[in-house]
């Protein structure tokens, strides 16, 4: 019996250090999800952002990537923020825009000159302006913007003017904004499967299509394709997207944190595509693939005349405050 209050106290002593311990030990999982693929930087970068944040919160938060469409398609994990299947996405504005069709504005051809122009309309009032209209339409945070490479055209046809691509039979994506170039110079757009490309540039239902030059060497488009033309005509971009219902629930340091060590993602990822970009231009020419370049602002003005920023519910506004930043 004498032992007894010494067994109280301890049992009292490692029951209050549980309870303590409790709120510590307590871990929120969540899903980050896109549709690229594990070899791509942005999956790369993903991974590192999530153990970032497990590290940088002290292990409150555990992150799971889901590369490659897992969750869903682009238009699936978009949903998914509403609904609660995802918490973190990157993804294009082309989505964002479905639901704010003004910052769908960047999708409009030629509005950036290069990867460094967008990293500067990241910075600027015009983005703090477009992706708070987003914000409030959604609730959905955008915490930063990566960029994906920039969009050129590969083409069994030399082009070196807009006109040269007149009844050219080229692959589109079905997105307004990427249809608008090569339908203003006079091309057949076709809206071909994205796993169908190949095929389709091999057996001649179309004779080009457009990408980035990163994608064209991973889908060995190149194989297929006698012309790389170097029309440039979107800076192509994607946002890491943090869900409303999340982000209602981050206290203020953990919002920074998630969106620092976001921005940090991006940067790195930006730095790899646009390096890779580089180096590709003297990868193709050694393959013999003639590599062109060509008067972009004879493309741009061709746009401008003939494709309105209201048909897809932009502002030329806001291309023009784009324009202006330096």
């Amino acid at each position: 019996m004498r032992f007894a209050p010494r067994l109280s106290t301890l049992t009292l002593a490692l029951a209050a250090g549980l309870i303590a311990a409790g709120p510590a030990a307590a871990q929120t999982k969540l899903k980050w999800a896109h549709v690229y693929e594990p070899s791509e930087p942005f999956h790369k970068w993903s991974v590192w952002a999530a153990d970032e944040i497990k590290k940088r919160s002290g292990g409150r938060y555990q992150v799971d990537v889901y590369p490659a469409s897992q969750l869903g398609k682009e238009n699936d994990i978009n949903q998914g923020l509403a609904l609660g299947t995802v918490d973190i996405i990157i993804s294009g504005s082309s989505f964002a825009a479905k639901a704010f069709p003004r910052i769908g504005v960047t999708y409009y051809p030629y509005t950036f000159r290069s990867p460094e122009h967008l990293l500067a309309y990241t910075k600027s009032d015009i983005y703090k302006e477009l992706t708070a209209g987003y914000e409030q339409k959604t609730g959905n945070e955008i915490v930063a913007t990566t960029y994906y490479g920039t969009r050129h055209t590969s083409s069994n046809r030399p082009i070196a003017k807009c006109a040269d691509m007149k009844g050219l039979k080229m692959r589109v994506p079905d997105v307004p904004a990427y249809l608008a170039m090569p339908r203003a110079c006079g091309a057949n757009t076709t809206p071909i499967a994205f796993a169908e490309v190949y095929l389709a540039l091999q057996n001649g239902t179309v004779e080009a299509q457009e990408n980035p030059l990163p994608t064209i060497e991973a889908k060995k488009f190149f194989e297929v394709q006698k012309h790389i033309v170097l029309t440039g005509h979107i800076v192509d971009h994607l946002n890491t997207v943090i869900a409303g219902g999340l982000w209602k629930k981050l206290s203020e340091a953990d919002r920074k944190l998630f969106s620092d060590v976001a921005q940090e993602a991006a940067a790195k990822a930006t730095q790899d595509v646009a390096a890779r970009e580089k180096e590709l231009v003297g990868i193709f020419k050694a393959k013999g693939i003639p590599v062109t370049e060509v008067n972009t602002a004879e493309f741009r003005d061709t746009v401008l005349k003939s494709v309105p920023f209201e048909q897809f519910g932009y502002q030329k506004a806001d291309w023009e405050r784009i324009q202006a930043i330096k």
